[in-house]
C-alpha cells in the first residue's frame, strides 16, 4: 500500500533530525568547544528536557529552532540566506504535521523538495534517502494523470459510440475532444550528481538505461560531439561553460558526458546518440587518461576513501580520485591543514 503525503512528510522530519543532528552539534562544538550544551541555554530558553540531552540527540523541531535563534551567532558562518529560508519553512511544515495538517501531493513535494535542500547544504547522507522520496511521489503522481487521461478517453469513446447509435433528428449535446498524452520517457531531472557509482537509481546509473531515456537534442549532440573530438585530438573546445535556466539540463548533460566517456561499449549503451563516427562502431568513445568530480560535503567534513586514505578537502578528493594515495601524497600536508596546495601539484 502506497505512503500517504502525511506519512512522506513523517518521514522526511525522521531524516531530518538524522541529518541535521551532527551538523548543528558540530557547528556548536566549533564555535563553543567544551561548552556547547551549555551555550544552547541561551537560545532555548533553559529548557531542562533538552540540557540532559546531547544536540545529535534533539528532536526535529528543537534542532530547527536553534538553527533560527542561533543563526546570526552560530550558522551563518556556514550557511547562506536561502538556507535560513528553508529552516523557517521547515519549522512550519513540522508544526503542520505535529498537528494532524492534511498535506496535498504538490505540499509534500514541497517539504521533501526543502529537506533534501538543506540536507545537502549541511552535507547529510540523507538526502539521497529523500530524493529517492521525491522520486517515489513524482512516479505516483504520473501514473495517476496517465490513468485519469485514460479514463477520459474511455469515457469519450463510449460517449462516441452512444452519439452514432442516435435515430436520425435526435438532438445531442457538444462535446469535448480529449486528447492523450503521456509524459517522455527521456525527459528526466536530477539536481544532485545521482549517476556516480553507487548513487541514485537505475536510469542514472546504468548507462544503457540512461541513453536509453535520453533523447538526444541538438545542444546534447553537439556537447557530445565536441568531447570526442577534443579527446581524440581532432578538434573541439578545451572548455566548455554550460549556460541554462532551472532545470534546462545541465546535470542531465554531465552524466551524459560521465557515462559516454566511462570506458562503456557503444552498441551496449544503445547507441548514445552523440553522432560521432567512432561511437557509431563496436568499441567504446575516447576514454580519457584521468577523470574527477566534485564532492557535495562540507569542505569541514572529512572522509575515508576504499583504500584508508582519508581525505579532508576538495583538493585531496581530486587528487585521491586522479592517482590514489601516490597522488594524493603530494599534496597530504596541504590537505590536512586545509590550504590550497598552489600550482606546484597541478601537473
Amino acid at each position: 500500500m502506497a505512503a500517504t503525503n502525511h506519512e512522506r512528510v513523517g518521514k522526511a522530519m525522521e531524516l531530518l533530525r538524522n541529518g541535521l543532528g551532527p551538523f548543528v552539534e558540530r557547528e556548536f562544538q566549533n564555535l563553543f568547544k567544551g561548552q556547547a550544551l551549555a551555550e544552547t541555554g541561551r537560545f532555548m530558553d533553559e529548557d531542562r528536557l533538552l540540557a540532559k540531552k546531547a544536540i545529535a540527540e534533539w528532536d526535529v523541531a528543537a534542532l530547527l529552532r536553534l538553527m533560527w535563534e542561533a543563526w546570526n551567532e552560530v550558522f551563518r558562518r556556514t550557511l547562506g540566506h536561502s538556507e535560513r529560508t528553508l529552516v523557517s519553512e521547515l519549522r512550519d511544515a513540522r508544526n503542520r504535521w505535529a498537528h494532524q495538517e492534511a498535506f496535498s501531493s504538490d505540499d509534500a513535494y514541497r517539504v521533501l523538495d526543502s529537506t533534501a535542500r538543506l540536507l545537502t547544504a549541511v552535507s547529510a547522507e540523507q538526502a539521497d534517502e529523500v530524493e529517492k522520496m521525491k522520486m517515489e511521489l513524482l512516479r505516483q503522481r504520473f501514473d495517476e494523470q496517465v490513468r485519469g487521461e485514460k479514463r477520459k478517453v474511455a469515457g469519450t469513446a463510449i460517449e462516441s459510440q452512444a452519439a452514432t447509435a442516435l435515430k436520425p433528428g435526435a438532438r445531442s449535446s457538444p462535446r469535448t475532444r480529449t486528447c492523450q498524452r503521456s509524459l517522455p520517457a527521456g525527459r528526466v531531472r536530477r539536481r544532485s550528481v545521482a549517476g556516480l557509482p553507487g548513487r541514485g537509481t537505475d536510469e542514472y546509473r546504468d548507462p544503457a538505461e540512461f541513453f536509453r531515456r535520453t533523447y538526444p537534442t541538438e545542444s546534447l549532440k553537439r556537447l557530445l560531439v565536441g568531447a570526442v573530438r577534443r579527446l581524440s585530438g581532432a578538434g573541439g573546445d578545451p572548455v566548455v561553460q554550460l549556460q541554462t535556466n532551472f532545470g534546462g539540463g545541465k546535470t542531465h548533460s554531465m552524466l551524459a558526458l560521465y557515462h559516454l566517456f566511462s570506458g562503456i561499449v557503444a552498441r551496449r549503451a544503445g547507441g548514445c546518440g552523440c553522432g560521432a563516427g567512432r561511437c557509431r562502431r563496436e568499441d567504446a568513445c575516447p576514454r580519457p587518461s584521468a577523470s574527477s568530480w566534485w564532492a557535495t560535503r562540507s569542505p569541514r567534513q572529512s572522509r575515508e576513501e576504499a583504500d584508508g586514505t582519508m581525505v579532508r578537502t576538495l583538493w585531496g578528493e581530486l587528487a585521491w580520485q586522479l592517482g590514489g594515495k601516490q597522488a594524493y601524497a603530494r599534496l597530504k600536508a596541504d590537505d590536512e591543514k586545509a590550504t590550497s596546495p598552489g600550482i606546484c601539484c597541478a601537473s
